[in-house]
């Protein structure tokens, strides 16, 4: 039956639906369910064209528990679309079957995405992006925008369509191969790295003091001394300073209100 046989145009309608609205009426009893069952309409509609029933129980189907991270996370949809289309040609898939599915692989799923979206990628753009808007660079905004939107499109979009094309079980031998567990550990230091490099970039904090050696000549505890030993020194000390205090508990509320009193105490005195 055509009815039963998606075309790219669904899937792609499909996944445009999911793209839009994945963050859409969050609740704290199904988190994404809604914008799942969302995604799945045009499908629904395509597979089961005259059957109004089919179509509701389909999207009811949909409405259960489900929380991911929305661009790398949409490999499931896409799975999920492929079962619903094996489904309405007559495959015996039950609504366990898709509940298991989304439960398995919504956790580790959003582990990567969110170690490659908000770990890796947006830090990295954001560093590039900063430094040419400190020049007074309109640019900077504006390629950061075109750049997010970009790079997490074409992610989300051909995560879509492969897991609509390689279906479950590929998805399955991804995670259970331990590849996974390589592409965080990867990107978990790529953006340590990048964080690391934002400390010496964009912590302008330097001694002040100046020390008179006699005959005119002057001595520069930052200049003569800190930043032969290492530049960045007094950036990433305060860093780890940081660090040490929101891992034994300090809320970052707090740290912000210690640090803005810090700045106007040591910029008061001189001393940085």
């Amino acid at each position: 039956m055509d009815g039963n046989k998606l075309t790219r145009a669904d899937v792609r309608k499909s996944w445009l639906n999911w793209f839009m609205f994945a963050q859409s009426n969050y609740n704290y009893e199904r988190l994404q369910a809604v914008a799942f069952a969302h995604s799945m309409l045009p499908i629904m509609k395509k597979l089961y064209p005259q059957d109004k029933e089919e179509q509701k129980q389909g999207i009811t189907r949909h409405m259960s528990f489900f929380n991911t991270e929305p661009i790398c996370g949409s490999v499931i949809h896409g799975v999920t679309v492929a079962m619903e289309e094996e489904r309405a040609n007559g495959q015996p898939i039950t609504d366990e079957a898709f509940n298991g599915i989304k439960t398995g692989l919504m956790g580790p799923l959003a582990g990567v995405g969110d170690t490659l979206t908000q770990g890796v990628i947006t830090p990295i753009m954001l560093a590039i992006c900063i430094g040419i808007t400190n020049n007074n660079n309109i640019a900077g905004p504006i390629i950061f925008l075109l750049a997010q939107f970009v790079i997490m499109t074409g992610i989300s979009y051909n995560m879509w369509f492969n897991g609509y094309k390689y279906g479950r079980k590929a998805v399955e031998e991804i995670m259970s191969g331990g590849k996974v567990n390589r592409v965080i550990e990867a990107a978990s230091l790529l953006g340590t790295m990048v964080m690391g490099g934002l400390v010496g970039r964009f912590i302008p904090l330097q001694f002040y003091l100046n020390f008179e050696l006699g005959g005119g000549a002057a001595f520069s505890l930052q200049h003569d001394l800190l930043d032969k030993l290492m530049p960045g020194l007094i950036p990433l000390v305060l860093t780890l300073v940081v660090l040490h205090y929101v891992r034994k508990g300090v809320s970052p509320i707090k740290m912000m209100g210690a640090l803005i009193l810090f700045g106007i105490i040591t910029g008061c005195l001189g001393i940085f």
